[in-house]
């Protein structure tokens, strides 16, 4: 489990240096955008990716490791949103979001390191259509709680699914990572 934790801090090391990269080309945009809005945003990244896993067919140049990065920095985007709150304009302390990234990214962590023991990484086992197929059904699932005013009868609230899409988009990032390192030792 060391190996994951290791590979899951150089993922999202990636994906927190292109979030930074945007907040400094559009300042922090997305803090006009409702909670059901950025869910749709993931909806329409995890949408993209299970449309070129179904037909291998690519019309726009964005890879599935980019929708899934998107995946990871659009769930952070939301539990910032659910700690606080829209703002009706995006003139936010730079320093202080990353710092917010950071505490969400480091939560996310230390959730998959409980639940990888948990569960045995089972999901080194999985195929990554399947956990895509998963970030999907949480969408869903997320978009239901949305509908009902975030209130759930038994389920997880909002913050545990964008959770669990952030993890697992970055469990299929480390997928897509080992399968370039053992391509790239074959040509060698």
């Amino acid at each position: 489990m060391l190996k994951t934790s290791i590979q899951f801090e150089k993922i999202i090391s990636q994906c927190r240096d292109l979030f930074s990269k945007k907040l400094q080309d559009y300042g922090a945009a997305w803090r006009v955008l409702r909670p059901s809005s950025i869910t749709d945003q993931i909806y329409i990244k995890v949408n993209r990716i299970r449309t070129l896993q179904m037909t291998d067919k690519k019309m726009v140049d964005e890879s599935e490791e980019d929708e899934f990065i998107a995946v990871v920095n659009y769930s952070i985007i939301g539990l910032i949103q659910l700690e606080k709150g829209l703002a009706n304009d995006f003139s936010e302390n730079k320093d202080e979001i990353l710092a917010l990234y950071d505490k969400y990214a480091n939560e996310a962590q230390a959730l998959m390191e409980r639940k990888n023991h948990d569960y045995g990484e089972a999901w080194r086992d999985m195929r990554i259509s399947s956990i895509t197929d998963l970030i999907y059904q949480k969408v869903l699932r997320t978009k239901q709680i949305e509908d009902n005013q975030g209130k759930t009868i038994v389920s997880e609230g909002l913050d545990a699914n964008y959770f669990d899409m952030l993890n697992y988009a970055v469990f299929c990032l480390i997928k897509f990572s080992e399968k370039e390192e053992t391509t790239e030792s074959k040509t060698i």
